[in-house]
């Protein structure tokens, strides 16, 4: 069965905007770090900050889509389709961790702010707004039903954000003198990223917990295929993602005596793939009066006319 999780000409695609993002924002990270030194601006250094888990988060995304590509073997029957998941995991504990860090030096310089060059940080700031957008367009092209593409879209799309943030700050530092500026716009990026970082999380937590698909519903699933001609009875039901884009489904299912069970799983398998887009499944179809679940199911149990 076919799961349409492509990893042909889409996955080499996405292997080259991800390529083109990384050198983006490692040479500008490199300047960032310079001039965030030369004039004591957390804004910026936080920034660079980010974008060293930026460029970390896109390599790990690189490597997880070449683990990703190797076909089944030995004791991995699925491949490693799940390296794009924990890749995932991985930049939203990054976010997590680096937003930790940010709001505690930023509460830090609320209370003894710093002198902040702001004419320094708004050209720095100006600067990697634009280097971020083209970021931001390359790896919008990628595939981003990819949860690991996700992952590395979100670091570089917070850093979007940060440099928004810091021009704002320097601007302000420059018309007011106003210093803390530049922790509280450190503050608005840490929020941004603990929401990135909590979205990635969430999202790779229910796959490695092979919860059903989000916003997929097995007990409606459950009812339908029980609408399906021929089935009496539907048990052991069980949908989960093997990784983005990759759902597979699992059920026994009880048709009548003088039911054909390979039309009915014929007609099923055409149920899932064309109303819920799932490909890979593996269903036991047998005859109810042959097969004790008709007196002992497991789990939920969806009836015909139920």
């Amino acid at each position: 069965m076919g799961h349409g999780h492509d990893h042909g000409p889409r996955a080499d695609a996405d292997r080259r905007w991800l390529t083109i993002a990384l050198a983006l924002i490692v040479g500008f990270m490199a300047v960032e770090v310079v001039i965030g030194l030369l004039v004591s601006s957390l804004a910026l250094l936080s920034d660079a900050a980010h974008m060293l888990s930026d460029a970390a988060a896109i390599a790990m995304a690189l490597f997880a889509t070449r683990l990703a590509a190797r076909p089944p073997s030995g004791g991995f029957t699925f491949g490693l389709k799940r390296a794009e998941i924990l890749s995932a995991q991985a930049n939203g504990l990054t976010l997590l961790l680096l937003s930790a860090w940010i709001s505690y030096e930023a509460i830090v310089r609320l209370v003894t702010p710093p002198e902040v060059g702001g004419g320094a940080v708004v050209a720095t700031a100006v600067a990697g707004i634009a280097v971020n957008l083209v970021a931001v367009r390359a790896l919008g092209k990628a595939n981003r039903t990819s949860l690991n593409i996700e992952g590395a879209f979100q670091h570089v799309l917070t850093d979007l954000f940060a440099f928004v943030a810091a021009a704002v700050a320097g601007l302000v530092v420059l018309l007011t003198g106003f210093y803390r500026a530049d922790a509280i716009a450190s503050l608005v990026v840490a929020a941004l990223m603990i929401r990135s970082g909590l979205g990635l999380v969430r999202d790779s937590g229910r796959i490695f917990l092979e919860a059903a698909p989000s916003g997929m519903d097995p007990a409606a699933l459950g009812r339908e295929l029980c609408a399906v001609p021929g089935v009496v009875e539907l048990h052991d039901l069980h949908v989960w993602q093997v990784t983005s884009g990759y759902p597979a489904l699992s059920a026994h299912v009880l048709v009548a005596r003088e039911g054909d069970c390979h039309a009915v799983r014929a007609a099923i398998e055409t149920r899932l793939r064309e109303r819920w887009d799932i490909g890979h499944t593996t269903l036991q179809v047998d005859h109810c009066e042959d097969d004790p679940h008709c007196l002992d199911s497991h789990g939920a149990a969806y009836r015909a006319g139920g």
